[in-house]
């Protein structure tokens, strides 16, 4: 099995799976259980284990009090859920999508409405935040501005995934926040493109229904773990591990990227569009 790639860490939800992938693997080695014996007390494979020790999956509470029960740790396990690994920068039910994006090899993003977190930019972030929750306090839409500008992190360095995104062309001409902030925004995305750090198409209002998704959707592969899509709504979200749907949304993205224009048409439009912006800023 190969190793997984270290992630880039958040705080202290990484070092809390760290610490608890740590843990485990000392107790099961002072007891002399090999992964496999571990995993049928726990009723999961050998390789799930490994995955906890390795800091790869997120630790699961029912897990954490299964070990509890046979290590006789006394809530140890079930503790460290709760206070290290539940604890993160992220809305709940993103918080495990999050940690996952930054393992992934190859990342498919779906955006019908906002350009995906990833590629925002600061002032487009906070425009976001700011419109759907308009009554957060100030610091507490800073934090997460900081957060999500940290997330766009995992695309550096050389073990970047790959980024291919589908973005619907309501993306590109509702403005968030001023028109300024669009034309720095759609220029980030089409540098970005450029550099060959991801690949964007757009999905014209000429395609009509086809290629048209009800949501947003983030499909994410790894070296050595099964493929896991993401889905998501207003204050939802859903992490899909079923194979037969993960199957099915790729499908769906395949259809959508099919139905999309090509990459340099797509880019063309994006960089057309930012000077529309830049034109009528400068009108104002």
């Amino acid at each position: 099995m190969a190793t997984p790639r270290k992630p880039i860490h958040f705080g202290p939800t990484r070092v809390g799976w760290e610490f608890f992938g740590a843990e485990l693997k000392r107790r099961r080695e002072d007891a002399e259980l090999t992964q496999d014996d571990l995993g049928r007390k726990v009723f999961c494979s050998g390789s799930y284990i490994g995955q906890f020790e390795a800091a790869f999956r997120k630790p699961q509470l029912e897990h954490a009090r299964r070990f509890d029960e046979i290590f006789q740790t006394g809530g140890l396990f079930e503790r460290m859920c709760e206070e290290l690994i539940n604890k993160a920068p992220f809305a709940k039910h993103f918080q495990y999508a999050a940690e996952l994006q930054a393992m992934a090899t190859v990342i498919n993003e779906y955006a019908p409405l906002f350009v995906p977190g990833l590629l925002q930019t600061e002032r487009y972030a906070r425009a976001v935040f700011k419109a759907v929750e308009p009554f957060d306090p100030a610091e507490e839409t800073e934090e997460k501005v900081r957060n999500r500008l940290e997330r766009g992190r995992i695309l550096q360095g050389p073990t970047a995934p790959v980024l291919w995104t589908v973005l619907g062309e309501t993306v590109l001409r509702r403005p968030i926040g001023d028109r300024a902030v669009m034309a720095e925004q759609l220029r980030h995305v089409a540098a970005a493109a450029r550099k060959g750090r991801v690949l964007v198409q757009v999905l014209p209002y000429s395609s009509g229904a086809q290629g048209m998704l009800e949501g947003s959707m983030t499909l994410m592969s790894f070296e050595d773990a099964p493929d896991v899509t993401y889905v998501e709504g207003p204050y939802w979200g859903q992490l899909l591990d079923d194979p037969a749907l993960v199957a099915r949304c790729q499908r769906a993205f395949d259809l959508a990227r099919a139905a999309a224009l090509p990459p340099e048409q797509s880019l063309e439009l994006i960089e057309s569009l930012a000077k529309e912006y830049e034109s009528d800023e400068g009108q104002g």
